[in-house]
């Protein structure tokens, strides 16, 4: 067996598309009608198929997962996000865990959780 990917739900697909692009550099591998495959292995799914799949509702912001990105130069990546998204809520703004990690977490425009760190 083989992990292949991520799937987040997401309302508007187009609008994820160029944010995962802007900030993160990914791009389209396939775009099937409400399930796009992105580079990196993350596959946006649109909210009305999800819903439909699960017949329950989505819940944004529930925090029991995250992507992880990682950058070297983590205040120019903030710098870009707030440029491109002021708007964009914080879980928590830049950070330096014990171990010497600096990390920032911030929620998309669905409310799936992000964190980028720099390298280990």
């Amino acid at each position: 067996m083989k992990f292949k990917s991520v799937l987040i739900v997401v309302k508007d697909i187009e609008k994820s598309r160029r944010f995962y692009h802007d900030l993160f550099g990914l791009e389209v591998l396939l775009d099937n009608d409400g399930n796009m495959i992105l580079t990196e292995g993350l596959v946006l799914q649109d909210e009305r198929i999800w819903r439909n799949f699960l017949e329950k509702d989505i819940i944004p912001q529930s925090n029991s997962c995250e992507l992880y990105f990682e950058e070297k130069d983590i205040e120019a990546f903030i710098k870009e996000l707030e440029n491109l998204y002021p708007n964009i809520q914080y879980v928590n703004r830049l950070m330096t865990h014990s171990w010497g990690q600096r990390v920032t977490r911030f929620y998309d425009l669905d409310g799936n959780l992000i964190e980028v760190g720099t390298p280990m």
